[in-house]
């Protein structure tokens, strides 16, 4: 099984993010019902056990946090993604930390595509800048174990157990 713990993630207007950026790169948009913000991915794991015995160290997030602004992985850009800085989701990753989990450099976000071509860089910059510090949508207050099951066509998340409030 190919396991990840993640939060899922609401976006306001996905629709019109994507037509801001269609003219200006190429690439693969999330599909918008597997939109989510990761906390760790496990990888390929024969069994859940220790993993869902780990999560019950874990306390629900204990509100929604927006997502405010978009960002970006890579030089060039290869990564877009709706960031958030509120500090509930760093304590959240400490709090995982604690449960035994590895997190590795921890940034709160949400990967909206995976950019293979950027046409023309200034339109890109500009139309990232449109979205500096406007509110996205928001990372709802669940942590879940999924597993993720890959197709030649796309990716299917199931849900293995969440922690909710």
């Amino acid at each position: 099984m190919r396991l990840f713990i993640a939060s899922p993630v609401n976006l306001y207007d996905y629709t019109a993010l994507k037509s801001d950026f269609s003219e200006v790169l190429d690439g693969k948009w999330v599909e918008e019902e597997n939109l989510h913000l990761t906390w760790v991915f496990l990888g390929n794991r024969d069994s859940a056990k220790a993993i869902l015995e780990k999560m019950t160290l874990l306390s629900p997030l204990e509100h929604p946090c927006l997502l405010n602004g978009l960002g970006t992985f890579g030089h060039p850009p290869r990564v877009l993604f709706a960031r958030s800085d509120e500090k509930i989701l760093y304590d959240k990753a400490r709090e995982f930390r604690k449960a035994g989990f590895e997190l590795y450099r921890f940034t709160p976000h949400a990967t909206v595509c995976r950019i293979k071509k950027i046409h023309d860089y200034k339109r890109f910059k500009a139309s990232r800048k449109n979205y500096k510090e406007k509110i996205l949508g928001e990372i709802l207050p669940e942590i879940t174990l999924y597993e993720s099951v890959l197709t030649e066509e796309r990716a299917y998340y199931k849900k293995i157990k969440s922690v909710i409030k």
